[in-house]
């Protein structure tokens, strides 16, 4: 199923019905299927997962096996994996498709845009699951702790929202620490360097995406922070 050439891929998401996309990142418009717009903001429980359940967001979902993960594991909760790659989102959504799983979808669009389709207090929690780290200190506020997304997220979150970043790396795990550190209203209410390295805390830590099968392979220390930012 993985061996899908990336047009197929295309193909296949403009005629899934659990994904949103957008096409221009100076507007705020999503497009669900070939060519229909819709108006997803402040609606999403009711008029995609017809229900009023909490809404979390995996960031950077990549093929989105944390979404789909979490959704399996909590029926009465909403999720919607967000990443830029299409040929990536294709895979969760694909599965999510084939399993009929009602309460998972995937949005397409750079996570700058994130505030543009949630209204304040919809996002009851964030995922944030091996992003690119951005190591050059040039591309600091490109890393999706940063304060300038800690901002953003902070537009669409409801109070006490809880965040978890999952990565392998050093330098933004402890960029993480030292930003948390010195935002205002942030409250770090777990953190550790090495997950494995002990009984996991929290059962959703077991969930493993592509990524992270790689970077365990390769020896990397998977580390893991949740918080929130009051």
């Amino acid at each position: 199923m993985s061996n899908k050439n990336k047009l197929g891929k295309f193909a296949d998401i403009l005629s899934y019905d659990n994904v949103y996309e957008n096409y221009n990142p100076k507007a705020p418009s999503l497009i669900k299927g070939k060519d229909h717009p819709v108006e997803m903001k402040g609606i999403w429980a009711k008029e995609h997962f017809g229900n009023d359940h909490p809404l979390v967001l995996e960031l950077a979902c990549g093929r989105g096996e944390y979404s789909i993960a979490l959704a399996e594991a909590y029926p009465d909760k909403n999720f919607i994996g967000v990443d830029v790659k299409g040929a990536r989102i294709w895979l969760g959504a694909t599965i999510a498709i084939n399993n009929k799983m009602k309460n998972v979808a995937f949005l397409r669009t750079r996570i700058e845009q994130i505030a543009l389709f949630f209204l304040p207090e919809q996002v009851d929690e964030i995922w944030i699951t091996f992003p690119d780290p951005f190591l050059r200190e040039s591309k600091e506020n490109k890393r999706l702790t940063s304060p300038p997304f800690l901002n953003r997220y902070k537009t669409i979150i409801k109070p006490g929202a809880i965040f978890h970043l999952k990565t392998d790396d050093d330098t933004l795990y402890q960029f993480t620490l030292e930003r948390l550190a010195e935002y205002e209203g942030a409250n770090i209410l777990y953190q550790n360097d090495d997950i494995y390295a002990s009984p996991l805390a929290f059962d959703e830590l077991s969930y493993k995406t592509y990524y992270e099968k790689s970077h365990l392979i390769n020896g990397r220390t998977i580390k893991y922070i949740k918080f929130t930012i009051n």
